[in-house]
């Protein structure tokens, strides 16, 4: 029988972390190659980790609920060639039991606003230890533990937490957490509990226990002579996913360290709102939808970069890398924040294809199905705001890439034409540019030659 180490692969290029939601095998339980082991989330998607090897699952190191782990991490260990009747040690043997149980300790602490590592802190300095162990610095395992099988993460939640996908499930649904039972690690609710209480019955009105607020909690434990803020009334706060920590990282950091610079032109829509209701009459009777104006726009975009190639680049410190494809990917909203699928080959695509597969990544996209590969490595951004009647938006933009377009509503804007003013429908389209890898003519070519597409929208079916 040999031991092996089950790592935390490489999910993506960006992604150096995950997060472990739940484990679908136990240790003891057999395992087959291409079993599904755990489930894993990133700032984009639920991956699904397997078995490349057959045998038993000898202990779990990185329990369920989990989140920040390293890539590369030791989650678990497997006895390959063993079977079920191998004896097997507990979940979590020691010390990795001891620095978890620690680690969940130290961020359990009660009282709203309160944050683990100041539990891990406080617990540090006043010298208390994990069972049978030294004292835990706030960055470190006990003594004698294993550090390449301890990640610094967040430790797994206590009974009756529920995992942050789990939360905006019930909380969109209706339900009372507390009215769930969990299945997951140490009870904690998962959205496979969610699912199968919405299965079985959803109450009506069920009521949202309102949780104490921090201003309450700040008064309960202010030291004398402090002055909490004023109370503005009852709130609550919801934990950030994954997703949108790392999405929030992302954006702040982009937007302080690239140079950002924006250009805007009225794009004439007639057209294309022309030859798309043409289209809407010929693929209804062929059974299939319509090409979108955000398709219209996704098209004419890859055609641009295609026009402008100096404008398909991006920085890289003392280097400008000059991409050969053009892939575009394109801002969709979903449950787990912002995601940008990828299209690629964007201007070598054909309306139709570009249509087909932009809305099954955006339907995939929505439900957190996209492989890693499908929402990475674009070369430019779409982002498109219109559908909610937004005239023009300024949008962040998504590093390394060097440029992202926005596209607002398309309305009837009164226009000068031929001297007269005239009724016409208008929309404004928006470039975000980084000035480090290209200067603002070269943006203005690129603008410009994405308008000249939409006004002359039979160039997009060529």
């Amino acid at each position: 029988m040999e031991a092996i180490e089950i790592r935390l692969p490489e999910l993506s290029a960006s992604a150096t972390t995950a997060a472990v939601v739940a484990w679908r095998k136990a240790p003891g339980e057999r395992v087959e190659r291409g079993d599904v082991l755990a489930e894993l989330e990133t700032d984009k998607s639920s991956v699904d980790l397997e078995a490349e090897h057959a045998g038993v699952l000898l202990e779990i190191v990185v329990p369920a609920g989990s989140e920040d782990v390293p890539v590369g991490a030791v989650l678990a260990r497997l006895a390959v060639g063993a079977s079920e009747e191998t004896q097997v040690p507990g979940p979590l043997a020691a010390p990795a039991a001891a620095a978890y149980a620690a680690h969940a300790a130290a961020s359990e602490a009660v009282g709203a606003g309160a944050v683990a590592s100041d539990a891990m802190g406080a617990r540090a300095a006043s010298g208390a230890t994990p069972a049978g162990g030294a004292p835990l610095s706030r960055f470190s395992a006990p003594t004698g533990a294993r550090t390449d099988t301890v990640p610094a993460v967040r430790s797994a939640p206590r009974a009756g937490h529920a995992t942050p996908l789990a939360r905006r499930m019930a909380a969109q649904a209706g339900l009372a957490l507390d009215a769930l039972v969990g299945t997951g690690a140490d009870g904690r609710i998962t959205k496979a509990d969610v699912e199968a209480a919405l299965g079985i019955a959803r109450e009506p009105g069920a009521e949202v226990i309102a949780l104490p607020t921090p201003q309450a909690a700040a008064r309960d434990s202010a030291p004398a002579g402090f002055a909490p803020p004023p109370d503005t009334g009852p709130w609550r706060e919801e934990r950030l996913s994954t997703a949108r920590r790392r999405q929030a990282a992302r954006l702040a950091d982009a937007k302080r360290t690239i140079p950002h610079f924006y250009l805007a032109l009225d794009c004439d829509f007639e057209r294309v709102s022309a030859l798309r209701a043409e289209l809407a009459a010929s693929t209804k009777r062929a059974g299939e939808p319509a090409p979108s104006l955000n398709d219209f726009v996704v098209r004419a975009v890859g055609l641009a970069l295609r026009r402008v190639p100096a404008a398909n680049v991006s920085f890289a410190g003392e280097a400008l890398r000059v991409h050969e494809r053009v892939d575009v990917a394109v801002a969709v909203a979903s449950e787990r924040g912002l995601v940008t699928p990828v299209v690629r080959d964007a201007d070598r695509l054909g309306l139709g294809a570009l249509a087909r597969a932009l809305r099954d990544l955006s339907l995939r996209a929505r439900e957190g199905k996209l492989r890693p590969d499908e929402y990475t490595g674009g070369t430019t951004t779409v982002s498109n705001l219109g559908m909610f009647g937004v005239g023009a938006l300024w949008p962040i933009l998504n590093p390394p890439q060097a440029t992202i377009f926005g596209i607002g509503a398309a309305t009837p804007r009164p226009v000068v034409r031929d001297g007269a003013v005239v009724a016409r429908t208008q929309a404004t389209l928006t470039l975000s540019a980084d000035h480090r890898a290209l200067d603002g003519a070269t943006g203005a070519q690129l603008l410009s030659a994405a308008r000249e597409l939409l006004e002359d929208p039979l160039q997009l079916l060529l």
